[in-house]
């Protein structure tokens, strides 16, 4: 699976990367071909998909067994490599942090992305969830059905949410950082609580941008804690991959593993994979995830061959090699920078 945080791993906006040479990529699934002498629980040949402390991108992945589990018969490889980080990540937020319950209302950016689509579902198990989301407008079309109400990602959002609901809404979830952390905090309800799980809005052209970074960083409100007493906010960070790999928590994301499994087999929720890509076309892959490009996960699948002819635009072509328009209002589709030259 590809993540927005493998662009940041690639640019070198995280704490500590490893050194070079690496292999990314943090989820995967595949064929268990060996086991270790202690391991119990699985057998050669069992379909698994696993988290990996990087050495995801690979036809040979070696970790834990506690970051490994069982395929459900009726789950595909890709959709395997497409649930984990996605699926758990909003599971935990929605759960775990801000006790998500019926009646309440959430704000999620990046609604059309792998994370903001497993929102949704996760949502939509709870009674009359209001969901609130941002997206590029060319994705409204696809992704309308899952959100309660969609905003274009350029627009004036608080004011759209306000409109809706004078209160603001009971949770946000936000990957963009920034100027959008004070909005976020703006809109939450009274024991409203706001999740920061990433910072999308670090990552722009091929390298580190200190300009960019400062800018990010100098755009976040600074939280006064005296304020979130008064106004009866909560303020939090989730970090998937420092949970389990920093902070030993495997056996905490077993159980939540176990209740998404049961969500799956129940049909209650199903990963959406945008693409499936050739290990070559990794370049091309993560200018697409850069370029805000998919719907869903995108999944790297070692035994694909190269779409010959490749577009050097992955966003205004897709994988069937359909042409998407120049969409009007967005942006940042059209001053983008390239993310790999």
């Amino acid at each position: 699976g590809l993540n927005f945080i493998d662009l940041m791993v690639r640019q070198g906006n995280i704490d500590n990367p490893p050194k070079t040479p690496l292999v990314p990529g943090f989820e995967c699934s595949g064929i268990v071909e060996a086991l270790g002498d202690s391991v119990k629980g699985y057998e050669i040949g069992d379909r698994v998909m696993a988290f990996v402390n990087y050495n995801a991108w690979a036809e040979v992945v070696c970790t834990p067994v506690e970051f490994v589990y069982k395929i459900p018969d009726d789950m595909s490889f890709s959709e395997a490599a497409a649930f984990p980080m996605n699926f758990v990540t909003a599971y935990m937020m929605l759960f775990e942090v801000a006790n998500l319950r019926e009646g309440m209302s959430v704000l999620v950016h990046s609604a059309g992305g792998g994370v903001g689509q497993a929102v949704a579902q996760l949502c939509s198990t709870i009674p009359n969830v209001t969901v609130f989301g941002t997206a590029s407008s060319f994705k409204h079309e696809a992704i309308k059905d899952s959100v309660t109400h969609l905003f274009d990602r350029n627009a004036d959002y608080v004011q759209e949410v306000k409109r809706i609901s004078t209160d603001g809404v009971d949770i946000v979830l936000d990957c963009l950082c920034g100027e959008n952390t004070g909005k976020g905090l703006s809109l939450l309800k009274p024991l409203g609580t706001y999740i920061l799980y990433g910072s999308s809005n670090m990552v722009t052209g091929e390298t580190k941008s200190f300009f960019s970074f400062a800018k990010s960083w100098w755009q976040v409100e600074k939280v006064n804690p005296i304020k979130l007493y008064e106004e009866n906010k909560v303020i939090a960070g989730f970090s998937l991959l420092n949970l389990l790999f920093k902070q030993n928590r495997g056996g905490l994301i077993k159980g939540v593993m176990d209740k998404l499994l049961n969500l799956y087999t129940n049909k209650k929720i199903k990963p959406v994979v945008d693409s499936l890509w050739a290990l070559e076309e990794v370049k091309e892959a993560m200018q697409r995830i850069h370029d805000r490009g998919n719907i869903g996960k995108l999944i790297l699948d070692v035994e694909k061959a190269p779409t010959p002819l490749m577009a050097n635009d992955s966003t205004e072509t897709s994988e069937a090699g359909e042409e998407e328009e120049d969409h009007e209002g967005d942006n940042e589709n059209k001053e983008r920078m390239p993310f790999i030259q």
